[in-house]
């Protein structure tokens, strides 16, 4: 029985991405499979995947390196999958002498914006170098690659392009999909948010939507229901602030929900939103729960990010908008209201398309498949 060995530093060892969909895909298919995390203790075995997970997160890079290499060791893996470049060359030295491949599945932008904020011009064009070419060369430790989209590509499948590489989209296993498609209440419309609260995600610019749209159709009975919460303090602070100044007379706030009841927060949802501001990073990112809001039937309202077009070209269950364009995005809801045949199509729309293109199945034996011939490389 092969094993597949999993690295992350940031990423929780119940991720996503990681356990509920390849963890359980490779173990499905006789793998053994064992994640070690960085980002919180546990020790033990859940739905037959070994995790030897600590809460190291901030300790040192030599320490954090140190675990990987005790683990690498006493797993002994035929292959190992990283999720960041301290995984990558952490696991160098077991990749060389057993002669293993080492697959870096790059779902994040490295350096990537926050990492850079804290640092002051000029000294933050020192770091962003640096991390660059830590990244550059955890793709030169790599054997093969995993791109969680095309646009990340770059720069890791350029310079090293004589390397085999396969995208993987983050689309969801429907087990985890519940279906709510709604028919639109007469003068009634249930606006959802979902997800980390803060400016750069694209709060307020929800609010301001919101805002015009309570302005353009005083009638209309609104909901908000954000899923969520903030991380840093000043989110916090920036949150309150503007709940205090719009003083939305229907809304309610829930904690995030466990993975796997996800969409069931947000079944009593009307349209979902994603507002997020268009820099770099952000246009260059094609947003996870874009899928899981397809699967359940979901119109969406969504930035018109250049990764959403690159990978699904104009969406025949939402719009791509301006998201600082708040009269815009108030026309998209009131369309809605007064043509709830055009609502009903989108949500239809939105749950064909994730059963025909953007579910886990379709693309998980492909998944397998590469990690199986990297193994027999």
């Amino acid at each position: 029985m092969p094993k597949v060995l999993f690295l992350t530093t940031s990423h929780s060892y119940n991720d996503d991405r990681i356990f509920y969909h390849q963890a359980k895909a490779l173990r499905d298919n006789g793998y053994e499979v064992k994640i070690c995390s960085l980002y919180a203790d546990y020790k033990g075995t859940i739905d037959g995947i070994g995790i030897e997970s600590y809460a190291i997160l901030e300790k040192s890079i030599e320490q954090k390196t140190e675990t990987f290499r005790k683990v690498c060791e006493s797993f002994n893996p035929q292959i190992i999958i990283c999720s960041e470049p301290l995984a990558v060359v952490a696991s160098k030295e077991y990749v060389k002498k057993n002669k293993v491949s080492c697959i870096y599945d790059v779902t994040e932008w490295y350096p990537s914006m926050s990492m850079l904020q804290k640092y002051r011009f000029p000294i933050k064009i020192f770091h962003a170098v640096k991390f660059s070419l830590i990244q550059l060369y955890s793709g030169l430790l790599s054997t093969h690659f995993i791109f969680g989209e095309t646009t990340k590509k770059f720069p890791l499948a350029y310079f090293c392009g004589f390397k085999k590489y396969m995208i993987l989209p983050y689309y969801p296993d429907s087990v985890y999909i519940k279906e709510s498609i709604k028919e639109l209440e007469p003068n009634t419309a249930t606006l959802c948010y979902t997800g980390q609260i803060s400016k750069d995600k694209g709060i307020e610019n929800f609010f301001n939507a919101i805002d015009q749209l309570r302005q353009k159709l005083p009638t209309l009975n609104i909901r908000i229901l954000i899923i969520g919460s903030t991380v840093e303090e000043s989110d916090e602070l920036y949150f309150s602030s503007l709940l205090k100044k719009y003083s939305f007379n229907n809304i309610e706030i829930r904690k995030p929900a466990v993975f796997e009841r996800f969409t069931e927060e947000f079944a009593d949802a009307d349209v979902c939103f994603d507002l997020r501001g268009i820099n770099f990073e952000n246009n260059h990112s094609l947003p996870i729960k874009l899928f899981y809001f397809m699967g359940a039937g979901k119109p969406v309202v969504y930035s018109n990010l250049k990764g959403i077009r690159k990978h699904m070209g104009a969406l025949s269950f939402g719009s791509l908008v301006d998201p600082h364009d708040a009269d815009a995005i108030a026309e998209v809801i009131i369309n809605y209201i007064r043509n709830p045949d055009l609502y009903h199509s989108h949500a239809l729309n939105a749950r064909k398309e994730f059963r025909e293109k953007y579910n886990w199945e379709l693309i998980k034996d492909s998944f397998v498949d590469f990690v199986k011939k990297s193994i027999d490389k």
